[in-house]
């Protein structure tokens, strides 16, 4: 009997030593904590993905657009706000609105949201699961990429992602050429 015991805690040893590195939840999601110092470092590791995946597909990469990143920032928040996640702002503002507002001169393509606790690569794999959320992102007109998010106390993320074209962008490559 003794020895039935030893291996079944040597069992669960070797089985936790294969675990995906997330430690287990217990009695609530897990929570992706980011950091005012890691705010460039989730942006762009979202561009560079959102990239990776458009040229698997044949199709040119996204640049980050101030503009677009504004409207998915004052979004996020207004989210968390509504305590809702939806593509319509408290003031009953659309998507096209909110990027007009932030001064975006290019033509609105597309938006996705979430509620969740996962990190941006995760949120990104869930929209690239639905139809219309990973046509925003795949969509081959789009040039413009807007990308934000607000954190509440609890961990609570509140993403959006905004495309469109013509507005011009900007990227860590173009800072490097200057």
């Amino acid at each position: 009997m003794k020895h039935l015991s030893i291996l079944a805690i040597c069992g669960v040893v070797a089985l936790s030593a294969c675990s995906s590195g997330t430690a287990p939840s217990l009695g609530g999601p897990q929570v992706y904590r980011i950091s005012a110092s890691q705010e460039a470092e989730v942006t762009y590791r979202m561009l560079d993905s959102v990239n990776s995946l458009r040229q698997a597909r044949g199709l040119a990469p996204l640049q980050l657009n101030s503009a677009l990143t504004a409207a998915a920032a004052t979004h996020s928040r207004d989210m968390s706000v509504q305590n809702r996640p939806w593509h319509f702002g408290s003031d009953g503002s659309s998507p096209l609105v909110r990027a007009q507002r932030a001064g975006y001169t290019g033509t609105l393509l597309g938006e996705d949201i979430s509620e969740t606790y996962q990190t941006e690569i995760e949120t990104l794999g869930e929209w690239m699961k639905e139809v219309g959320t990973r046509e925003v992102v795949l969509n081959p007109a789009a040039t413009d990429m807007g990308f934000a998010w607000f954190q509440e106390p609890s961990g609570k993320l509140w993403w959006t992602i905004v495309t469109g074209s013509g507005g011009g962008g900007y990227t860590p490559q173009m800072a490097m050429a200057q």
